[in-house]
């Protein structure tokens, strides 16, 4: 898909060696466009985006949003931000709450003062489907948001009131991911998602453990489909800054069948096992994605099953 950015364009990816970053890095450099990419490499690789290296207009920057001075540099010369640096595990940010605030609150108000000072034309952030909380509702709504169950997400929706802050200075827009897969999402971490667990575990003969009973459910979207979005929101209307987008499919499955479609595609040597629900995870989650397919002109190409296939293909070629 082609996109009207002028050729000379500079886009700050942060968090830009991570999963979802160093797709979207991928995708600019491929396109011709300046791209920066920044991280301290505490959760992504460098080998993420070394094949960018040496590409015309690819630099790599290590740095931690944590440090202002690190943010401000960073962002000269700099017309769109894609800040994608955060921590995002629901279990890492229970036992390590000042830590997630440090990163996720202060890092990403670095970024918004910096890119203001810089006068960044556009600003789009990571939030997350973790600040619908405990809403109860089936369908997630914008508006429709409950009090959040996790550390992680408090920190998500403290991002949305800052961007709401500065939104009469800089053009902000936020992409609620719900659940993310796709090439170069992390399996070799204790913390690591659903897919890339079940994928990894089913490629090297071991045991799946389903968390509870299976039946709880995820909204899961191709990583091409957030580098999508990101995209489109830089091209977002003035009038949306300050506005937060559900950046899903629009449907749900449950764990269990996440579990039957990989076994169909990969085959699995061992029944699962079931441990106990994580504490903090919402039960059921699906989007409505009106709202940024109308103001963001966001369509999903990739349906459940494809973007499972490409995953698993990337996988086993990278296990």
């Amino acid at each position: 898909m082609d996109y009207p950015f002028d050729k000379n364009s500079v886009f700050l990816v942060t968090g830009g060696a991570g999963f979802i970053g160093s797709n979207i890095c991928e995708k600019l450099a491929e396109a011709g466009y300046r791209v920066i990419c920044l991280d301290d490499l505490s959760n992504g690789k460098y080998e993420n985006i070394a094949q960018l290296e040496g590409k015309d207009g690819f630099s790599f920057i290590k740095g931690d949003i944590r440090d202002f001075d690190v943010c401000l540099k960073v962002c000269e010369g700099v017309d769109f931000v894609l800040h994608q640096a955060a921590l995002g595990s629901v279990i890492e940010s229970m036992e390590k709450p000042e830590l997630y605030e440090a990163v996720n609150v202060c890092g990403m108000e670095n970024m918004l003062k910096a890119a203001v000072i810089n006068n960044v034309k556009k600003f789009v952030y990571a939030s997350s489907a973790a600040v619908y909380g405990d809403s109860g509702k089936r369908i997630a709504k914008e508006g429709e948001e409950g009090a959040p169950i996790s550390v992680y997400a408090e920190t998500k929706l403290k991002n949305e009131l800052t961007a709401k802050d500065y939104a009469g200075y800089i053009d902000v827009y936020g992409l609620r991911y719900f659940n993310v897969y796709g090439k170069r999402q992390r399996y070799d971490s204790s913390y690591s998602a659903v897919i890339p667990n079940f994928v990894s575990k089913m490629i090297k003969g071991e045991q799946v453990c389903i968390n509870g009973d299976g039946l709880q459910t995820r909204d899961f979207v191709y990583v091409d489909d957030v580098v999508q979005a990101n995209l489109k929101a830089c091209l977002a209307d003035s009038r949306s800054s300050g506005e937060a987008f559900n950046i899903a499919c629009g449907s749900e499955t449950s764990i269990k069948e996440l579990y039957d479609v990989l076994e169909n595609i990969l085959g699995a040597k061992k029944e699962p096992l079931h441990g106990p629900a994580v504490k903090g995870d919402i039960r059921f989650s699906c989007a409505d994605i009106s709202k940024a397919v109308n103001m963001l002109g966001y369509k999903p190409e990739y349906d459940f099953e494809a973007g499972i296939r490409a995953s698993a293909k990337w996988y086993k070629n990278n296990i």
